[in-house]
């Protein structure tokens, strides 16, 4: 990518990416909620076999997410939370899994995203919701390169050349995770929080879909063992969240 090709970015464009990175935090779970409970899911040709092997797609796809989220923050963290809710970077990091993507944080929550998605299985959500998440996170993006390319020129024009923006490049993968440690500590520091935030909207979704497709009967059967899985969830949150505090995982 040149200058040309950043400075060429629609201004409105990337106010619009300046204040979607602000609110991201409660913009993006909020239309996820919203779809949720304006949209009704759908059992493949009606069949209930079918949604649960649909469930397991969609799972798997929030796995997936989470688990480059948790390959990018174990090899070299990035930090993405900005400085006063404004685009920020002290430095230009080109290291771990940056090196072959240059958003591999964003395609993760997008994966995660698309997953709970495919588990509620909403025609309509899938119509307003995939536009609607790609977008965002594209106006992010483009936000944070105008941003990147005015700090760090030269240096990060070359590294968009040689880095796709969402797509990855497998070009010295195995140099990348051989010189890097991975950082244990850190992850469960970063990502603890964000863990249980899916895992939790996994069972609320799959809650929800039952209740929408089979009634109460339906919720009340399922309850009790979801129930019993957040629990477990939420000792293992507290758990962490004390480790954390108490300064066993390290700071930062």
């Amino acid at each position: 990518m040149s200058v040309s090709q950043v400075a060429a970015a629609p201004r409105a464009w990337i106010a619009i990416g300046n204040t979607v990175f602000r609110l991201r935090d409660a913009l993006l779970p909020v239309v996820f909620c919203i779809l949720l409970a304006t949209t009704h899911a759908t059992w493949p040709a009606q069949r209930r076999s079918w949604d649960l092997a649909l469930n397991l797609v969609g799972i798997e796809m929030l796995v997936a997410g989470q688990t480059l989220r948790a390959l990018v923050i174990g090899l070299a963290y990035i930090r993405r939370g900005g400085k006063e809710r404004h685009v920020h970077a002290d430095d230009l990091v080109v290291e771990g899994l940056f090196a072959h993507c240059r958003n591999p944080l964003y395609v993760g929550n997008l994966l995660a995203l698309t997953g709970l998605l495919v588990i509620h299985n909403a025609p309509v959500a899938y119509f307003v919701g995939v536009p609607f998440f790609v977008l965002a996170y594209w106006s992010i993006v483009t936000a944070e390169e105008d941003y990147l390319s005015r700090r760090f020129g030269d240096a990060y024009h070359a590294y968009c050349a040689r880095v796709p923006r969402f797509l990855f490049s497998t070009r010295g993968v195995g140099v990348t995770v051989a010189g890097f440690e991975f950082d244990w500590r850190r992850l469960l520091r970063k990502e603890y929080g964000a863990t249980f935030a899916g895992a939790t909207a996994i069972l609320v979704t799959l809650g929800w879909d039952d209740f929408q497709m089979m009634g109460r009967p339906g919720l009340v059967a399922s309850l009790p063992s979801m129930l019993l899985i957040w629990a477990q969830l939420v000792a293992a949150y507290l758990f962490v969240r004390r480790l954390k505090k108490s300064g066993r995982l390290g700071s930062g």
